[in-house]
């Protein structure tokens, strides 16, 4: 499953699929959902997870700068306040948007399982 389109409409991400098929989701969720390791954490061979302090997040965290493309199977997010290390598979992409709120607020609270 590949994007056909991605456009920023307000504090939204729209997505047009290879399927035929639109996602929105919220900047805000999407940032609260980066699978990156500083993000998310990183788990060993034992499963144990190991992550930085957690930063608060000020309104810049949510301010979409641009989108960067990698290989064919990823988006890249850069945000006003300097990050940009998350990669957002298409697939994992797909499933942030068709999860629910409280999906993300599960997320928000225990990150290590936000990316599984």
């Amino acid at each position: 499953m590949r994007p056909l389109d991605i456009q920023q409409i307000g504090d939204e991400l729209a997505i047009k699929w290879d399927d035929h098929s639109e996602s929105f989701i919220k900047l805000e969720k999407l940032r609260r959902l980066c699978p990156c390791a500083g993000c998310n954490g990183e788990k060993d061979i034992f499963g144990n997870v190991y992550k930085n302090p957690t930063k608060p997040y000020t309104p810049k965290s949510f301010q979409l700068i641009r989108l960067a493309y990698i290989g064919g199977y990823a988006l890249q997010p850069h945000w006003a306040d300097g990050h940009g290390s998350g990669l957002f598979a298409y697939d994992y992409l797909k499933r942030a948007a068709e999860s629910s709120d409280a999906d993300t607020d599960d997320a928000k609270a225990n990150p290590a399982n936000g990316n599984q």
